[in-house]
C-alpha cells in the first residue's frame, strides 16, 4: 500500500509539472511578446490599457490550451481502440469529465476573450452589452470566437451524455465537433487581401487542427496513459504516426502562412523584413520552436518507442514533458502573431 501510494503521488506530481509547464511556458512566451512588441503612446490616441494589452494574449492563450486539451482528449479513445474494455475504461472514466471541464472553460474564455476584444476596439470605454453585440455582428473575429464558444457549449453537452453512457456516444462526433470549434480561430489572425486569401486561410486551418492534435494528443497520454506500461506499448506507436503527420502539416503550414502573409502585405520586403518586422521576428521564434521540437519528438520515436514497445520502463514522460513545455512556447508566439504589426 506504501509503495502504491508513492508511485501514486510520484504520478500526481509529475502530472502537475506537466501542465504547469505547458501553461506557464505559453504565457510567459506571449507577455514577454506582447511587452516587445508594446505600441509606443501617441498624444492624442487612446491605447488599450494594461489590463486589456496584456489580458488578452494571455486569456487567448488560455483558450488555445483549453481547446487543445478537448482536442486531446477527444482522440484518447480512438487511441486506446476499443478491444479491451476493462483496462481501457477506467482511463476514459477520468477522461470523459475532464474534456466536459476543459469545454466549458474552453466556451468562457472565448466569451470573456469577446468582451476583451471590445474593449480593445473602444480603448477606455467599459465595454456594455450593447457594444459587445455590435462588435460580433460586425466584426469576423468577435463571430469566430462566438461560434467557437458555441462549440464548446455542444461538446460540454454531449461530453455529459458520454459521462453517463461512455462510448455509446460516439468519439467520432466528439472529434468533429472539437475541430470545428478550432476552425475560427485563425481568423481573429492577419487577414490577407488578395486571391491568396483562401488558399492561405485553409493552410491556417490545417495548421491549427494539426497543432491542437499533435499538443493534444501527447499532453492526454502523459497525464492519463504514461503509468500504464501496456497501454503506453499501444497507444504510443499510433500516436508516434499521428505525430509525425502532425509535424510535417504544422511545420509545412505555418512556415507558408507566415510568409504569404508577409509577402503579399505592401510594404514589407522578404528575407530582410525576418529580421526587422515585429511579425517576422516573431515568425523566425515560432519556426524556432517547431524546429527545437523535432529532436524531443524523433528520440521518442527511435530511442525510446522500441523500449515502450518491449514494456520496458523509460524516461518518455520526461521528455514528453520537455516536449509540452517547447508547444507551450510555440502557442505563446502564435498568439502573439495574431496581432503582431506588419508594418
Amino acid at each position: 500500500m506504501t509503495v502504491t501510494a508513492e508511485r501514486a503521488a510520484e504520478a500526481g506530481t509529475a502530472r502537475r509539472l506537466v501542465i504547469g509547464g505547458f501553461v506557464s511556458a505559453a504565457l510567459v512566451a506571449v507577455l514577454v511578446a506582447t511587452a516587445l512588441s508594446r505600441q509606443e503612446v501617441v498624444p492624442g490616441i487612446a491605447i488599450p490599457g494594461p489590463l486589456v494589452e496584456y489580458g488578452l494574449p494571455a486569456l487567448r492563450v488560455l483558450l488555445d490550451l483549453a481547446a487543445v486539451a478537448v482536442v486531446g482528449l477527444s482522440l484518447l479513445p480512438k487511441l486506446l481502440g476499443f478491444d479491451d474494455p476493462d483496462r481501457t475504461e477506467p482511463v476514459m472514466r477520468r477522461a470523459r469529465p475532464m474534456a466536459v471541464t476543459f469545454a466549458w472553460a474552453w466556451a468562457l474564455l472565448a466569451l470573456v476573450v469577446i468582451v476583451f476584444q471590445t474593449a480593445e476596439l473602444n480603448p477606455g470605454l467599459v465595454p456594455t452589452p450593447g457594444m459587445i453585440a455590435e462588435y460580433v455582428d460586425g466584426v469576423g473575429a468577435g463571430q469566430g470566437m462566438l461560434f467557437s464558444a458555441a462549440c464548446a457549449l455542444s461538446y460540454a453537452g454531449i461530453g455529459l451524455l458520454a459521462v453517463r453512457y461512455g462510448e455509446k456516444v460516439p468519439a467520432e462526433l466528439r472529434i468533429v465537433i472539437a475541430f470545428f470549434g478550432l476552425l475560427p480561430i485563425p481568423v481573429t489572425g492577419h487577414a490577407v487581401d488578395s486571391v491568396w486569401h483562401d488558399p492561405i486561410m485553409i493552410s491556417m486551418e490545417l495548421h491549427v487542427m494539426g497543432a491542437a492534435a499533435w499538443t493534444g494528443g501527447l499532453l492526454t497520454i502523459v497525464l492519463l496513459v504514461a503509468g500504464d506500461r501496456e497501454l503506453l506499448a499501444r497507444v504510443l506507436p499510433a500516436f508516434s504516426r499521428l505525430a509525425t503527420l502532425a509535424l510535417v502539416v504544422v511545420g509545412l503550414s505555418g512556415l507558408v502562412n507566415g510568409l504569404a502573409t508577409m509577402a503579399l502585405t505592401p510594404g514589407v520586403e522578404l528575407p530582410g523584413a525576418l529580421l526587422t518586422n515585429e511579425y517576422g521576428l516573431l515568425v523566425v521564434a515560432k519556426v524556432a520552436c517547431v524546429a527545437l521540437l523535432i529532436p524531443f519528438a524523433a528520440h521518442i520515436r527511435f530511442r525510446l518507442l522500441p523500449h515502450v514497445a518491449e514494456r520496458r520502463a523509460t524516461a518518455v514522460v520526461g521528455w514528453a514533458a520537455a516536449e509540452i513545455a517547447v508547444m507551450g512556447l510555440a502557442y505563446g508566439v502564435a498568439v502573439a502573431l495574431t496581432s503582431a504589426s506588419l508594418s
